[in-house]
């Protein structure tokens, strides 16, 4: 899907980037996969290999106009017949039914079965379909999601009528703490190619935020270097970037309570997402929006960088902050965002366990705290309201199996664009994108910028 994005030049520069990959910290962090995302079928097998399943969602991106189709291919390596009953459970996202279908079948031995449905009637929307197999000797589901007419989804809550003010009174109050940036040489870090700096300053409340920032090796003094800026996952320690492009300096930031700048805000990891929830104007992300702020104010401060060429990018919460700073910040040149958290929040209750589990179970050990009342602080940090005012081209990875940002959530958020914007979709993916969208992003930022 592409909205009046100019055709890519193809070139053979891919970012990797992975902002959330470490194994303990997976279940809530956008990752990549080495494995690109081009199958239409996923095939399922047990132990022995006497069954396998594959469901496909017979659309690219999983989205259909009216019509619904999918089918279901099973592979009997027994060497008896197998019999019972194939049927399927489709549900909205918050898990009401809205079809179901059982049907009898006989598997010849050592035999191939496909069959194929068509579901109608389904409005505007993404459904789960849970597809089981229970016969003789084998049983098991098969859980898939699809969309209809998903271009038409948009919020039902509104932003805030003073969403705007709430953000600049942030910004002004961000502007009067002095910076003090520090910039050193890391040399045990260095290679052959590149020079590693950790990066220090000031932010809102006056709390040190720290970074890394590597910067290519060059022969020229007075080159200036495009920037990416990487936005860290929820609770995930960034480290340097090396890379071998000449062309880019990469920072990484930790932001206020991640990393290593986790001086004043070191929460256990699941108390981050409610720190001081209850008031909107002390809430922890206000302070890590405008730690992202901050760091382009460094980026500004650098005379070696080209201050309009920074792409913003991260996943799940580092997509929700690349998003609330593009759209804060119109100094961001480019916007990429994997599974941003945070989207169409009031519609996350009752359709996700994280992190509305962990807000609910914040608010019952504060006395006079209400769940509605967090929800009207949220509004202000809900990933579409920022998304509205996002002025430079962008782009959105979204997993149609993703439990903490569901597609509904996604398109909620992609459908209040108002700029060059492109989506892609994979349907067989859960909290992750593909590595086709990595190498798509370092070609768009690498045409954009110009850079060979």
């Amino acid at each position: 899907m592409v909205k009046n994005l100019n055709k890519l030049l193809l070139t053979t520069f891919g970012l990797l980037l992975l902002f959330a990959a470490t194994p303990v910290l997976a279940q809530h962090n956008s990752e990549v996969k080495t494995e690109k995302d081009s199958t239409e079928t996923e095939e399922k097998t047990n132990g022995d290999d006497e069954i396998s399943t594959a469901l496909s969602i017979k659309s690219k991106d999983g989205s259909f106009g009216s019509t619904a189709s999918f089918s279901f291919e099973i592979k009997n390596n027994y060497d008896t017949n197998q019999e019972g009953t194939i049927s399927y459970i489709i549900t909205t996202d918050k898990g009401q039914t809205v079809k179901t279908l059982s049907k009898e079948v006989n598997l010849g031995k050592k035999s191939t079965s496909k069959y194929d449905f068509d579901v109608s009637g389904l409005k505007t929307g993404f459904y789960k379909l849970n597809m089981m197999i229970n016969v003789s000797d084998y049983d098991d589901t098969t859980r898939r999601a699809f969309g209809i007419r998903p271009d038409e989804i948009k919020s039902q809550y509104a932003k805030p009528a003073d969403f705007d003010q709430f953000w600049q009174t942030a910004k002004d109050e961000l502007a009067r703490v002095k910076p003090n940036y520090k910039i050193t040489e890391v040399p045990s870090m260095n290679t052959d190619n590149r020079k590693v700096y950790e990066i220090e300053m000031k932010s809102l409340d006056n709390l040190t935020i720290r970074g890394y920032m590597t910067v290519p090796i060059s022969k020229n003094k007075d080159k200036k270097f495009s920037v990416l800026l990487g936005l860290p996952g929820y609770q995930v320690k960034l480290y340097p970037i090396v890379g071998l492009d000449p062309d880019l300096v990469i920072i990484t930031l930790n932001t206020r309570g991640q990393g290593t700048s986790r001086d004043v805000i070191h929460t256990e990891r699941d108390a981050f997402i409610s720190y001081h929830i209850e008031d909107k104007n002390k809430y922890v992300m206000r302070g890590v929006i405008m730690d992202c702020v901050r760091a382009v104010d460094f980026i500004y401060a650098q005379p070696n960088l080209k201050h309009d060429e920074i792409l913003a990018t991260g996943g799940s919460m580092g997509g929700y902050l690349s998003i609330a700073l593009a759209g804060l910040d119109h100094r961001i040149t480019l916007c990429s965002a994997q599974n941003p958290i945070m989207s169409d929040i009031r519609n996350l209750v009752g359709s996700v366990e994280w992190p509305i589990n962990d807000i609910k179970k914040y608010v019952l050990g504060k006395p006079g705290v209400t769940f509605d009342q967090v929800l009207n602080n949220l509004d202000y940090y809900d990933t579409k309201n920022f998304a509205t005012t996002i002025k430079c081209p962008t782009i959105m990875g979204l997993g149609l199996l993703d439990p903490y940002v569901p597609p509904n959530n996604g398109y909620a958020v992609y459908n209040s664009l108002h700029t060059d914007s492109h989506l892609m979709v994979f349907k067989n993916l859960a909290h992750e994108v593909s590595q086709v969208y990595k190498d798509y992003e370092g070609r768009w930022m690498r045409d954009t910028f110009g850079l060979f």
